[in-house]
């Protein structure tokens, strides 16, 4: 199946994320921070790249322009954010080809 890199400082969502793409056969690595998954995407390659745009040390948007100044890994990135201020959905669309919008569907009490 596919090789996918896993971009999170949240170890929990990081670890389900994980699980999951493992559990239905794809080889995941992950990595804690923007630095560390940027290292990784210089040195190996992969076919999607899953981010969260709020990490230490680099944060997700600063890993794919990072790669694209570089030209380096051709492969799909899907961005994670919890971000919901006008200002910075305006700032996401600047840099993404495509934005979906998945809603809370509802809270466990």
């Amino acid at each position: 199946m596919a090789r996918i890199l896993v971009a999170d400082d949240e170890e929990v969502l990081r670890m389900l994320i994980t699980d999951t793409l493992e559990d239905v056969g794809h080889e995941v690595e992950n990595a804690v921070n923007g630095n560390e998954a940027l290292q990784k995407l210089q040195s190996e390659e992969y076919n999607l790249v899953i981010l969260d745009n709020m990490m230490p040390v680099m944060s997700g948007i600063e890993v794919a322009q990072s790669l694209s100044a570089a030209r380096k890994q051709h492969c799909p990135i899907i961005m994670l954010t919890a971000k919901t201020k006008q200002s910075d959905i305006e700032e996401t669309k600047k840099r993404a080809f495509y934005i979906i919008w998945l809603n809370r569907l509802g809270r466990l009490n």
